[in-house]
């Protein structure tokens, strides 16, 4: 996206427990959006008290506040899916984000049922879902459940696993889908 987006990167707010998840940079500890047990976080786990999640909007809305504005957003993995909670926010009219539009890389619609009210009515803000075909950390099925959560959602599957494709073609594609909310723009 080199000369055609910025990208600001917002930590989550919440440091996982030491050996929760590999840290192969050795830089930050890894951190998560919110847990679906204590200090634990699995995307499948439809969990009864999910914690964290509040904590978690309130940084993005003080990042887009301070650090904006912002035409949208792009999350990777639980970021995904947080930033499709945001977008339902959005959607809803919450002035704390104002974002035009989001990527959306290896999302998931979270099964806790105090979550339940992000989805209950069709999402209506653009978005590009990218899907790995072979992703074994946030499957396939998940990432198009979540897509289908919104109202005409572009859906881009790779062949590859979670990660955030950059090959020619899914490059063509990020830059078309963004050509949608800057025409003609370097920025």
């Amino acid at each position: 996206l080199r000369g055609r987006a910025e990208v600001v990167a917002i930590d989550a707010p919440h440091p996982l427990p030491a050996g929760a998840e590999d840290d192969s940079e050795g830089d930050d500890p890894p951190r998560g959006w919110w847990f679906s047990g204590p200090g634990t976080f699995e995307a499948g786990e439809a969990a009864a008290a999910p914690a964290g999640l509040e904590e978690s909007l309130s940084a993005v809305a003080a990042a887009l506040a301070e650090h904006g504005p912002f035409d949208g957003l792009l999350g990777f993995s639980q970021g995904a899916a947080l930033a499709a909670m945001v977008c339902a926010l959005r959607a809803r009219g919450d002035p704390r984000f104002p974002v035009a539009f989001a990527v959306l890389v290896a999302g998931f619609a979270s099964r806790a049922p105090a979550h339940g009210h992000f989805y209950r009515e069709p999402i209506a803000l653009p978005t590009l879902h990218i899907v790995g075909d072979t992703d074994a950390v946030i499957a396939a099925p998940l990432s198009r459940e979540l897509a289908q959560c919104f109202v005409e959602p572009v859906v881009l599957t790779h062949p590859g696993g979670h990660f955030i494709p950059a090959a020619a073609a899914q490059k063509k594609a990020y830059l078309e889908f963004l050509e949608r909310f800057c025409p003609g723009q370097g920025q």
